[in-house]
């Protein structure tokens, strides 16, 4: 039974990683949109950058909303 319980917890898991959100790709937009494309695809790179380094320093689930949006108010500030 625990066998099953894992090997379920495993699936789950890893259905919630390959439904992550893609990256906007603007040229397969259409025209009149693609400005909004871009802009939109620079924000989920800053996202996954930061995502990125709060992996990487561990940062706990109960703090990681907090750390992330720190982050991006950090990286908006930046010239």
């Amino acid at each position: 039974m625990k066998q099953v319980i894992f090997i379920a917890a495993i699936a789950l898991l890893a259905a919630g990683l390959a439904r992550s959100q893609a990256l906007v790709d603007p040229s397969k937009v259409a025209p009149e949109y693609r400005e909004a494309a871009e802009k939109r695809r620079a924000e989920q790179i800053l996202q996954r950058e930061c995502a990125l380094k709060a992996d990487l320093e561990k940062v706990l689930p109960r703090d990681r909303t907090v750390y992330l949006n720190h982050c991006l108010e950090a990286m908006a500030a930046k010239p």
